[in-house]
């Protein structure tokens, strides 16, 4: 999920340019990740540039054993019964010749594509998915291989006749896997919509059968992901008044469908209620799956299907707990009901959360359609259960899937959501996705593919004020959504750092379970600072030695970005300055007569507060870190202290020992960005049926604003200083504009086909990702990667010496305005950056009519540290007076080591 929490917040090996330089070979990935360190954990290996990538282990592994069967041609990883390793890895050699092919790799650790073409976050992922199986049966018998759970991709066109379905084949397929190979298979998932094939848990001795069949075309290893965890319609200016306007032309979003692929649903609340909605569109094919504590009639109108998809959890994890989850579409987690609610909850009044919030709560799209799909559980979201989710909600004729979940970057080609989302797309659907709370260091931005809209995570004008007051009488300002008694009026009380008095050091220091001495915590106000647990749970903790309050400090990572939480005794968030001050007090209090004191002034809900919005501090950064021509994030929406439904049976803290119950809850996460796109998107699809899901990102990238309340650029929470365009992307949604955008840069499947081609992925990938065989012949024409016909431009040069670097992007604008209108361009230049468009003007007769135009971009050399890098940005701004269409410009510099 992408919730913001704290739970689970390093030698120097050379870096990958270093080493690809080191023959003279072109590093494929720019920009800063070029500099990222490899890692160096486990054993031996190969690295080869563009040749190969060896895994050796100290034992000599067996010989390819599949007779007939050519061993995949190049970047092999070596591995096969595990040998007893030490785990870390250290660099054999580098040769970027290609060098005498070693025994074949099983095929279930072949990857086919150089490490000199991947990201940082693939390499963890890649020796993840080989170490932890080996690891753990290093001991072992091959008859107990550790199985892992495999997707697997077949060529559709090849059952047998003898089969009356593609399941029977499957079924088959594993049955014939010799028992002597590990415990029978079973089929997990079957895919015919975006994908191809099933998903079933194999030993490395059945993975390596499975390669030999001929229909078999890949195998990806399983990720697991984890969740990413209002007044926000009308800071989004969603008005239910207004006579004109996104959602009176969109009719709210009537009879469009959203998928929420999440944690479930609680369908009882009202915000899914379907008083004065019409019938169920004609279209819907899916269903309402009954299941523990959800009967059949839980969807109705508003809630027209609800699926759950658990095999691939139950596979690794072994059987649910029953008594902690429902195997069923409700919910037991909260994630899904809040993040479903955002998207497209009906109107719901009086709406609040422990008094804060006071209002009418609303979704973005409160008429449109809601179809969940759980897919995620107490163990986190495997990737085989989300792409069946996928399959499962384009089969059922959904127009957009709303998906708050990320992992570990990887290529294209072994990320589930991208393949998944690919074959959405394809089928016209919409994909919205979480960016990921891993902000505010770069390269953190999650799911970026380029057929994927990427959200990211602003704030809204509203917050929750909570003020500590010292006893020097200094004020330093808070944040909390505590909502039980208050500390004394008046009263101060005894304040200790719990890192220096209340217990074992460091442990302590966090507030950690089990950490604090309840005779030096009593009926005092603690400081706890943030990180590893939750922020909830510290203050349970606090609570259970017997102290009053908490103050809750951030660190260094977190800066001064503040979330507000439903603690469970009186508590508020501070920013890491404010920690550090109030530290600095209780320090030289300790060397004076005068104790320190302390105590929390609550102050309720507080709005049209300024500035606003501003990027909040957990909002994952680009630049991307797998295709870095394609910015990520898209855009930012709301995504700090959101209302939004929440089930009955959660406290609204999380917290186990939390029982009070609320109607709705206040999170804050990238999780909560991602819904409001989702239901902004489904109010465009309503308003413009012809809109691809490509046309309909453009309109919201092209029309996003960067300036906030006050007429300035937006604010990064966490240093208070500017936000980038690799913080925000295009900038924050700004839905009435996106309903006129007036030109719009649109894309088809086989524009994604020309960019992996571009994007050296070789053919047998390309087909991983689309289903179809590719023909990379004619992409050449597409110039490079970089000229995908994306709303924003983006470009990494690697100085090499050079005095003056240059590129150019072709781009296609459709008109979607005016019948009649002429555009004339005008460039806000990156600072010193020549930047020249052709034609400087477009003249459209008709709606429909494409356009092209032609930037070039030129830049000298900077001066720069070895791995230092200067990004620059700017804009390409196309308007007929009516319409301004404002694409980002990024150019940066990258000096290698």
């Amino acid at each position: 999920m992408d919730v913001e929490n704290d739970l689970g917040r390093t030698q120097n090996p050379p870096s990958r340019a270093q080493l690809c330089r080191k023959k003279g070979r072109r590093l494929l990935v720019a920009g800063a990740e070029a500099n990222k360190r490899i890692p160096s954990p486990l054993h031996h290996f190969t690295l080869h540039c563009n040749s190969s990538l060896s895994l050796s282990p100290a034992t000599s592994p067996p010989h390819w054993p599949v007779p007939g069967r050519s061993p995949p041609p190049h970047h092999h990883l070596l591995a096969s019964s595990p040998p007893k390793i030490t785990p870390f890895y250290t660099f054999d050699s580098w040769n970027c010749n290609p060098p005498t092919p070693p025994p074949p790799p099983p095929p279930f650790l072949y990857f086919p594509f150089s490490l000199c073409d991947m990201g940082l976050s693939s390499l963890f992922f890649i020796f993840l998915a080989i170490l932890l199986p080996l690891s753990s049966s290093s001991s072992s018998s091959s008859s107990e291989e550790a199985a892992k759970t495999f997707i697997v991709q077949v060529q559709p066109d090849a059952k047998p006749s003898v089969f009356p379905t593609h399941a029977h084949w499957y079924d088959s397929t594993l049955s014939s896997l010799s028992s002597s190979a590990g415990p029978t298979a079973r089929v997990l998932h079957t895919y015919s919509t975006v994908f191809h094939g099933f998903s079933a848990k194999l030993s490395p001795s059945q993975a390596l059968k499975l390669w030999s069949l001929p229909h078999v075309l890949a195998l990806i290893p399983e990720q697991v992901r984890r969740l990413h965890t209002t007044r926000s319609p009308q800071f989004l200016g969603l008005k239910t008044g207004d006579s004109a306007g996104l959602l009176k032309e969109s009719d709210f979003g009537s009879d469009l469908v959203i998928g929420v692929v999440d944690t479930g649903i609680w369908p009882e609340r009202q915000s899914f209620n379907d008083r004065d909605l019409g019938p169920v569109p004609s279209k819907w094919k899916g269903e309402c799956v009954a299941g523990k504590a959800f009967p059949s009639t839980s969807c109705n109108r508003k809630l027209i299907g609800a699926r759950f998809f658990y095999n691939g959890y139950e596979a690794a994890n072994g059987k649910m707990n029953e008594t902690t989850q429902f195997r069923s579409p409700r919910d037991s987690d909260g994630h899904g009901t809040h993040t479903a609610s955002i998207a497209a909850g009906r109107y719901v009044f009086p709406a609040s959360t422990l008094g804060y919030a006071k209002g009418m709560a609303a979704g973005m799209a409160p008429k449109a359609r809601l179809a969940a799909y759980k897919v995620c559980w107490d163990a986190g979201c495997y990737d085989s259960d989300i792409l069946a989710a996928f399959d499962a909600a384009v089969g059922d004729g959904v127009d957009v899937i709303s998906l708050s979940v990320g992992g570990v970057v990887v290529p294209y080609h072994l990320d589930a959501i991208a393949i998944g989302a690919f074959g959405a797309e394809e089928a016209g659907v919409f994909v919205s996705a979480s960016a990921g709370n891993g902000g505010p260091g770069g390269l953190t931005v999650t799911n970026v593919a380029p057929w994927v809209t990427t959200v990211g995570a602003g704030t809204i004008d509203r917050d929750f004020p909570a003020d500590v007051k010292l006893g020097n009488g200094k004020m330093i300002p808070g944040v909390s959504l505590y909502g039980g008694p208050g500390l004394t009026p008046g009263r101060m009380y005894p304040l200790i750092y719990a890192g220096t008095e209340g217990g074992d050091g460091y442990s302590a220091s966090l507030c950690m379970e089990g950490s604090l001495d309840q005779s030096l915590v009593k009926d005092k106000i603690v400081l706890c600072d943030r990180g590893i647990n939750s922020r909830a749970a510290k203050g349970e903790v606090v609570k259970k030695a017997g102290g009053v309050g908490m103050i809750l400090a951030n660190g260094v990572f977190d800066g001064e970005g503040l979330v507000a939480d439903c603690h469970v005794l009186p508590a508020t968030a501070v920013g890491a300055a404010s920690g550090d001050e109030i530290r600095k007090y209780i320090e030289v209090a300790s060397k004076s007569k005068s104790p320190a004191t302390a105590t929390v002034i609550f102050k309720g809900t507080r709005l049209r507060v300024r500035p606003a919005p501003v990027v909040a501090s957990f909002s994952a950064r680009g630049p991307n870190p797998v295709s870095p021509e394609i910015l990520k994030p898209d855009v930012i929406a709301p995504g700090l202290n959101i209302l939004a439904a929440w089930p009955d049976n959660i406290g609204p803290s999380g917290v186990a020992s939390d029982k009070r119950k609320t109607e709705f809850n206040i999170l804050s996460g990238t999780s909560m960005a991602c819904p409001h796109v989702s239901g902004l998107a489904a109010l465009l699809k309503a308003a413009h049926p012809e809109w691809s899901p490509a046309a309909i990102r453009s309109a919201l990238m092209t029309t996003a604003y960067t300036v906030d309340n006050r007429g300035e650029t937006m604010l990064d929470e966490s240093t208070g200083n500017t936000s980038t365009v690799m913080d925000y992307g295009a900038g924050h949604v700004h839905p009435q504009k996106a309903m006129d955008p007036g030109l719009i840069y649109d894309l088809t499947p086989y524009d994604y086909v020309d960019f992996l081609c571009n994007s050296n992925y070789t053919t047998a990938n390309i087909q991983v990702v689309t289903r179809k065989k590719a023909d990379c012949s004619g992409a050449k024409r597409a110039g490079h990667s970089g000229n995908l016909n994306y709303p924003s431009l983006s470009v990494t040069f690697q100085q090499y010496g050079k005095p003056k670097m240059s590129t150019h992007f072709i781009r296609s604008v459709t008109n979607v305005g005016d019948a009649e209108s002429v555009y004339r361009v005008s460039v806000r230049p990156p600072k010193g950056v020549s930047v020249t468009v052709r034609p400087e003007k477009l003249a459209f007769r008709r709606i429909g009519q494409k356009l092209n135009f032609l930037v070039r971009v030129e830049v000298r050399a900077a001066k720069l540290s070895p791995g230092g890098s200067s990004l620059r940005s700017g804009s390409v701004i196309w308007s007929d007076g009516k319409h301004t269409v404002t694409s980002p410009l990024v150019v940066t510099l990258q000096q290698p080591l």
